[in-house]
């Protein structure tokens, strides 16, 4: 294990660009979306208690890495930028600002991008009324899920050029790209099932569960890329990807797992996702 870890270190060290980085970060998260999306070859159907707990990992994973990996990284980064000057302001505010920002821009998303929720017939899509399908609405619902997961990848590999000493590593950068895609797997499981048993085949359940993840190469590369330009913007960046993720915790993802009767295991599901992403982020970082 030691070995698998040191070389990814060393693979990552040896692409130097931060963006290229957050780039093949957010390529990996992806490609675990679509191993999982692929299992929909392998099982007619999914027992809802097996969706709901991974649903709750999902959750656990995202809340842990908005503060090990975003949350406290941020305060850090404040407490630097006080040392030297860049900034004046209480070392509450750019956390505060930034966590706040990221719920709202997802909030905006979430009113202006129709989408469906997981298990939900079409009549209850959200979003503005379209003609679209439940198939891409569906799908558009855990992209939603996805963007801030992306965004996250990519802040968390740009702080690394910054050059402060803020608890992000190379080793942080990789964990929580890790943490984001082992999520994404039973995450692209819980897509495609749902759309095979509304009859679609089994190669277009998996085309439409993967690509409900493309959108986190992009975000990540986005989010490396406005950190390289704005350096002291990179605390409002890790608590703004902070606020995105938890919005999208309480406002759907837990939702979605306690609807189907199988609260406890969907809460046992999400303490799990807990304890795996704080592993990783301790035993990398």
């Amino acid at each position: 294990m030691e070995g698998i870890i040191v070389s990814l270190k060393g693979f990552f060290i040896e692409l130097e660009n931060p963006v290229l980085q957050a780039f093949v970060g957010g390529l990996f998260t992806w490609i675990l979306t679509a191993i999982g999306a692929s299992l929909v070859f392998f099982f007619k159907s999914a027992n809802r208690k097996v969706l709901d707990m991974c649903l709750g990992f999902t959750g656990g994973v995202m809340i842990a890495a908005s503060f090990w990996s975003l949350l406290s990284p941020a305060i850090k980064a404040v407490e630097i930028q006080k040392e030297l000057g860049i900034t004046t302001l209480p070392i509450w505010f750019a956390p505060a600002t930034g966590f706040f920002l990221g719920a709202i821009f997802l909030y905006y998303l979430d009113k202006k991008i129709p989408h469906l929720h997981l298990f939900n017939p079409v009549e209850k899509a959200e979003g503005p009324k379209t003609n679209l399908r439940k198939t891409e609405l569906l799908v558009l619902a855990i992209a939603l899920h996805n963007i801030p997961e992306g965004l996250a990848v990519g802040v968390a590999f740009g702080a690394i050029a910054s050059g402060m000493d803020i608890g992000i590593e190379i080793g942080s950068a990789i964990a929580l790209a890790i943490g984001m895609g082992i999520q994404n797997a039973p995450e692209g499981f819980a897509v495609s099932m749902p759309l095979r048993r509304q009859g679609l085949s089994k190669f277009q359940s998996w085309k439409w569960g993967q690509l409900s993840a493309i959108v986190e190469p992009i975000f990540a590369v986005i989010g490396a890329a406005i950190v390289l330009l704005i350096y002291p913007i990179l605390p409002y960046a890790l608590a703004f990807a902070a606020g995105a993720m938890i919005f999208i915790v309480v406002e759907e993802v837990i939702p979605e797992s306690q609807s189907g009767g199988n609260t406890d295991i969907a809460t046992l599901g999400l303490i799990f996702g807990f304890i795996v992403m704080m592993i990783l982020d301790v035993s990398l970082g």
